[in-house]
């Protein structure tokens, strides 16, 4: 029996990228796994859907439920975690991955840009942590927010400030829940890339030279898996990078992570990691 069977994960976004990644690692193990994102139909810069991943997971070994959700949308998230407890009976990991990456100052960010960081990277997980609560509790389950590490060196304040806020807030919803719910079994966990991720939003932010010094996703759903999989493993500790997750669990080498193996020795740290 799959290591995973018959356990049932909810995923915001994840019809690429990361999300894709973390989805098919838990379906290989056979996981039920939700994926709760916005593309419905296939975008000529940004491929893939719902329905495209949900056909992946069910050929890599997993269940999937393909639901078309606007994460901005409260009804439409209550409606997904509803649709999914009366598929599966219960919900054991929440996985709050959707966002919007918006790299600008404040002097330059429109105030609609910023409304959609907000909605997508701090209201959508407040609103799925509230509402998936009940069932994770019934479940012993836990909850993994992509998010980073607080750092307050001025220059990453200065750099973006509005999309950081909004992901510090939701590093801080967090921090929060695990207060709140830990007492009732619920563990929260955040991850976060220590280097640049070869995603769709890197290559559209930081175009091919971004991507050959980036790594690619893969690493950060061997990182997910790790923490979930092995959460007694990890003591009570919130706030995790891919590579310190997958050194804890013995992992020592990242060569084979490199997207663009001649550039190993440029791989870019994140955002937030260190000094800027």
């Amino acid at each position: 029996m799959a290591a995973w069977q018959g356990k049932t994960l909810f995923m915001t976004g994840g019809s690429r990228g990361i999300g894709r990644e973390i989805a098919l690692r838990f379906a290989r193990e056979g996981a039920n796994v939700v994926i709760a994102a916005k593309t419905d139909t296939a975008h000529a810069r940004l491929p893939g859907t719902v329905h495209s991943v949900a056909e992946e997971i069910n050929t890599a070994g997993g269940r999937a439920l393909a639901l078309v959700v606007d994460a901005r949308d409260e009804a439409q998230l209550v409606a997904a975690i509803a649709r999914t407890v009366a598929e599966f009976g219960g919900i054991d990991v929440l996985i709050n991955n959707a966002g919007f990456l918006g790299v600008t100052p404040i002097a330059a960010t429109q105030t609609k840009h910023y409304d959609l960081m907000h909605a997508l990277n701090t209201r959508a997980p407040m609103i799925t942590m509230r509402e998936c609560l009940p069932h994770l509790a019934a479940s012993n389950g836990q909850v993994l927010n992509l998010c980073p590490p607080i750092n307050l060196d001025p220059g990453w304040l200065g750099a973006f400030a509005p999309y950081t806020s909004t992901k510090y807030g939701m590093t801080l919803l967090s921090l929060g829940l695990q207060q709140e719910a830990g007492a009732r079994g619920v563990q929260v966990r955040t991850l976060w890339p220590a280097t640049l991720i070869a995603t769709a939003a890197v290559g559209l932010t930081a175009g091919e030279a971004g991507l050959a010094v980036s790594r690619k996703p893969s690493i950060m759903a061997d990182a997910a898996y790790a923490l979930l999989n092995e959460r007694e493993h990890f003591g009570a500790e919130v706030c995790w990078l891919d590579e310190t997750a997958l050194r804890h669990v013995g992992v020592s080498e990242f060569d084979h992570y490199a997207n663009d193996p001649s550039q190993l020795a440029n791989i870019q740290r994140d955002f937030y990691i260190g000094t800027f």
